[in-house]
């Protein structure tokens, strides 16, 4: 498809228009006897209908096609034409030569790549720059660059000097974190508060399960168990800066006093049946979460965020319509 005609200043040449779409040539191509010219996106979808030129019905395919002349790409160089950006306000007229160059440094482009002025430095395009959290963005990279140095520690022993690299550059992120919350209480807030409505929603998004065999439930799951469980959290939506809270939490070191030993499981069992649990998708594990189970005794069976708990057996999905927990409202953090 070519370039719309009317954001063009001047007449334009019929000889650069595409006799196709009828707008300036694009990309172009021509056939080699004829050589008549068309937009390279026009004349390959023509021909994947029919072998011939559109013009004259000369026999052409797809491989018989060449590059137009130098003059013909000259006069279209020379073109002028608005800026892409013109319904955003960019009043500049540029040559068509000179376009990309312009569209990348475009004051204009809502894409264009802009670094937080708030502490993180990352950079993001200009038009998700007003719905930025820094330490949230600053969280996941740290996740992304921690799963990569698993991959790394995993794959090759001779990466350790990249490993070291990146774990020094997790270690400056962590650091910049605690740095903006510490210095901004206002960030600190909004931030817990985004995290908070994160978790409800992300629980809400999970199926409810019924156990069936609590006797089932390991205490003491292995690495490798840890690890399948975890890639099905972070498969199913878990918000990053409590995935690793979760699986620790999956370990009876962690369990909360009314689970702490087999002897108090045993005496319990009939409390457990009280819990709110959801689904670890696809797996024999449950989560029971915090934001879920405000019922149940805060000291005693409640962990924050939640608590993993990993079966051998005895899961169900309940087969009913649950009513979720609400989100709660965002606050105001106008001044």
């Amino acid at each position: 498809m070519g370039i719309d005609v009317a954001r063009f200043s001047g007449d334009i040449d019929e000889d650069l228009l595409c006799p196709i779409c009828s707008n300036v040539l694009e990309d172009p191509l021509q056939a080699p006897t004829c050589e008549h010219a068309f937009c390279n996106s026009c004349i390959t979808e023509w021909l994947t209908r029919n072998q011939t030129c559109p013009i004259d019905r000369r026999y052409l395919t797809i491989d018989a096609l060449k590059p137009v002349p130098r003059i013909l790409r000259n006069l279209l160089s020379r073109l002028s034409l608005m800026c892409d950006n013109e319904k955003h306000g960019c009043p500049a007229v540029v040559k068509l030569e000179a376009l990309q160059t312009h569209l990348l440094e475009c004051e204009f482009n809502p894409k264009r790549p802009v670094p937080c002025s708030l502490g993180c430095g990352i950079t993001i395009p200009f038009d998700e720059l007003k719905d930025h959290n820094c330490v949230r963005s600053l969280r996941i990279e740290l996740v992304n660059m921690e799963t990569k140095v698993a991959t790394l520690q995993t794959e090759n022993a001779e990466t350790k000097s990249k490993i070291s690299e990146q774990m020094r550059q997790i270690q400056v992120l962590k650091d910049l974190v605690r740095s903006i919350c510490g210095n901004n209480p206002a960030i600190r807030a909004l931030t817990d508060q985004m995290e908070a409505d994160e978790v409800v929603r992300w629980s809400n998004s999970l199926s409810r399960a019924r156990v069936t065999r609590w006797g089932g439930m390991i205490s003491t799951p292995d690495a490798h168990l840890q690890t399948t469980i975890k890639r099905s959290l972070s498969e199913s939506g878990c918000p990053a800066h409590i995935v690793d809270d979760l699986m620790e939490n999956s370990h009876e070191r962690r369990w909360p006093p009314g689970l702490c030993s087999l002897e108090t499981r045993q005496t319990n069992r009939r409390q457990y049946e009280n819990y709110i649990c959801r689904r670890v998708p696809g797996k024999q594990a449950v989560i029971v979460m915090a934001c879920d189970n405000p019922h149940m005794d805060q000291n005693t069976f409640v962990l924050q965020p939640g608590l993993v708990m990993i079966f051998a057996h005895g899961v169900e999905q309940e087969q009913f319509p649950v009513v979720n927990v609400p989100v709660p409202e965002p606050r105001n953090t106008t001044a």
